[in-house]
């Protein structure tokens, strides 16, 4: 039995339990490809499930699987600050993603990782959470503190802003081709080998065409969202609004 078999073998097992006992159960964060394989394989599965990141939009998410309604899990958003921030060293999400997996703690139990101001804002399990708070309290060379956000900070719920791109159509590849300055060919490359996903589905025809709101991620260049039509040139070519998160 190969990984995804057996990661589709726990996705039905959970959705079993959910099913004959009548509470949620979870998985951990799962990334774009595992969200994508729970997808592929919803036919298999004894009930719903729903996906929760702790915030709209986010990209690693927890499956709920759930019989009725929706229960979501015990996401926890962290605030990871520098003590001083005027001699904290410049802090990427490398580096705080490094930092919390030298602790021992597996990718799978922490989601997004979103940073404003030289400060990160982790996502991650309830369980794990006390754990990073006593824990963490040096990034590089910067002393950190670890606080629990009782509030989601507003900015990370905020949409990028909308820019104007021209394109011939709506297809997939045409609209990522604009967006990420790469020719259409590299982008058919990309579908070809599963690294193109729709609203966290992989899809593996280019020709797809957007729909408003719909949510594209491209494995190695970034995500964004696809809000509408705008107008039409006079070479009937298509003026379209990106929300391009950078």
């Amino acid at each position: 039995m190969n990984e995804n078999e057996l990661k589709i073998k726990r996705y039905c097992e959970l959705s079993i339990r959910a099913f004959e006992r009548g509470y949620t159960t979870y998985t951990n964060f799962l990334n774009a490809d595992e969200a994508a394989l729970l997808f592929a394989s919803r036919e298999k599965l004894k009930t719903g499930f729903v996906l929760n990141g702790g915030y709209e939009n986010a990209e690693r998410c927890v499956a709920c699987f759930c019989e009725k309604g929706e229960d979501f899990p015990p996401i926890i958003c962290i605030k990871i600050e520098p003590v001083q921030q005027k001699f904290a060293d410049t802090l990427s999400h490398r580096d705080f993603l490094g930092s919390l997996m030298n602790l021992g703690i597996e990718r799978e139990m922490l989601g997004d990782i979103l940073i404003k101001d030289n400060t990160g804002y982790l996502f991650c399990l309830d369980k794990i959470s006390d754990y990073i708070i006593s824990e963490l309290d040096r990034i590089k060379h910067t002393s950190v503190k670890c606080t629990i956000c009782t509030q989601i900070p507003e900015f990370i719920n905020e949409l990028p802003d909308e820019e104007e791109y021209i394109v011939s159509s709506l297809r997939v590849d045409t609209v990522t081709s604009a967006v990420f300055k790469i020719s259409r060919n590299a982008v058919s490359q990309l579908v070809n080998q599963g690294n193109v996903f729709i609203n966290s589905r992989t899809i593996y025809k280019d020709a797809v065409l957007l729909k408003p709101n719909d949510v594209v991620s491209v494995r190695g260049y970034g995500k964004f969202i696809y809000s509408r039509s705008i107008n039409e040139t006079r070479r009937h070519k298509i003026i379209i609004g990106i929300r391009l998160y950078k």
